[in-house]
């Protein structure tokens, strides 16, 4: 659940409104998430411990801009050890216009986010958690730019940090939901 707080400036008053709203999380067969997404994590969780699987999550987001709008994609992905694994997703839509840096480092934010609301949870089920950045260590790409922030970023908010090539759950999974 997301607070927003907007300010009604208009004849000169100010005005809060607190809104709430729910971010939409869907599995990857399309299937909208009716739960808030810390009860469907926690739900798998204890399913997948039971039929005896042994859990890692990776968190990632992808973007790609069409024209005027940037598409962006954030995944949470369930490894199971040796047996394959599965997905949820959540997409947003901006109007926004970013620099290549600057999006590198929303896509970042946004994987953070969910990391960091899902952080205590996993850490109670003891199951891995590392957050994938969309980003070529390579020098020779653009997204490389955004690289040493990034690290950074997700390192110092305490999460294992994954960039290209082992980056799947960015470069794969969410790749695939925003092309």
């Amino acid at each position: 659940m997301l607070w927003l707080i907007f300010i009604d400036l208009t004849k000169g008053h100010y005005k809060l409104y607190l809104k709430t709203f729910y971010m939409t999380w869907r599995k990857f067969s399309g299937e909208v998430i009716q739960t808030p997404i810390l009860e469907e994590v926690e739900h798998a969780i204890e399913r997948e411990t039971e039929l005896g699987n042994k859990l890692k999550v990776c968190i990632g987001t992808d973007s790609q801009v069409k024209g005027a709008v940037t598409d962006f994609a954030t995944v949470i992905v369930f490894i199971r050890e040796q047996r394959g694994g599965f997905m949820f997703i959540h997409q947003e839509r901006t109007s926004q216009k970013m620099s290549i840096k600057e999006r590198m480092l929303t896509e970042v934010q946004k994987s953070i986010d969910t990391a960091y609301r899902l952080c205590d949870l996993l850490d109670l089920y003891d199951v891995e958690l590392e957050v994938h950045a969309d980003i070529n260590t390579n020098p020779m790409f653009k997204s490389n730019q955004a690289l040493h922030e990034a690290m950074g970023y997700i390192l110092s908010m305490g999460f294992v940090f994954k960039a290209k090539p082992e980056a799947f759950a960015s470069s794969y999974c969410a790749n695939k939901m925003v092309q």
